[in-house]
């Protein structure tokens, strides 16, 4: 069975209506992303930066998969499919991916904030326990944070999705550009000859790699067009 490794990042969840952080304007729902994704917005006001999260999550729970995220998930059936994502948002679990890798947290979830990768103190949340009251604390006596890479910090997934871009036998990407961290870093590590394909619907720079395919549509239009190619590549 080929396998297949996706990367989507921000235009995958734009026809959910759901905004990520990462946009162009440096604005995550209309805050500077300094006060609400950074380790220093955090120790500066911990509560703010809880009560936003709340609010995000919120949306979190009324946002629906698209289609292009439900057509990833159906290659199920053909292909070995892992999704390494830049979002931070549930929805390719929801539209029934199996196998996702998230390489900057993920909102459902919150942490220790002085151990935030440590299992034990990881806590799921859903929509009827949604709300971290401020000054909430991990099991290990901290606060309890987001489970979100804030800008500065380290992405510790991303080894896992080097790795994973390795074995891929068709390496397809979202949503993201070639030109930012870490897609572009991503791509290096898929073998010679694999096929690559881009969707989206504006011009994005090559990043200098060779080979890719630009299919120049939003996620929905572009995957029912990258399901068509895939049908001759079982």
């Amino acid at each position: 069975m080929k396998k297949i490794v996706f990367l989507t990042g921000a235009g995958m969840s734009v026809e959910s209506g759901f905004k990520t952080f990462r946009g162009n304007d440096g604005l995550w729902e209309d805050f500077p992303v300094e006060q609400v994704a950074s380790h220093e917005g955090w120790e500066a006001d911990p509560t703010l930066v809880t009560n936003f999260y709340n609010m995000l999550r919120k949306k979190l729970w009324a946002a629906q998969p698209n289609e292009g995220h439900r057509l990833i998930s159906q290659l199920e059936a053909d292909f070995e499919v892992t999704v390494v994502t830049q979002n931070v948002d549930n929805l390719h679990e929801k539209a029934g991916s199996t196998k996702v890798i998230h390489l900057h947290g993920e909102l459902a979830k919150v942490c220790s904030s002085r151990d935030p990768y440590n299992p034990k103190y990881i806590r799921e949340l859903g929509p009827d326990d949604s709300d971290i009251a401020a000054g909430s604390k991990a099991g290990d006596g901290s606060l309890l944070r987001p489970f979100i890479v804030f800008f500065g910090e380290s992405v510790p997934m991303i080894e896992p999705a080097a790795l994973e871009a390795g074995k891929a036998d068709v390496f397809v990407i979202i949503g993201t550009s070639l030109n930012v961290y870490p897609a572009a870093g991503l791509v290096r590590y898929v073998r010679p000859g694999c096929p690559i394909f881009l969707i989206d619907p504006d011009d994005v720079g090559s990043g200098g790699y060779r080979d890719i395919t630009h299919i120049k549509r939003g996620a929905s239009e572009g995957m029912r067009e990258l399901c068509g190619i895939l049908k001759e590549m079982k």
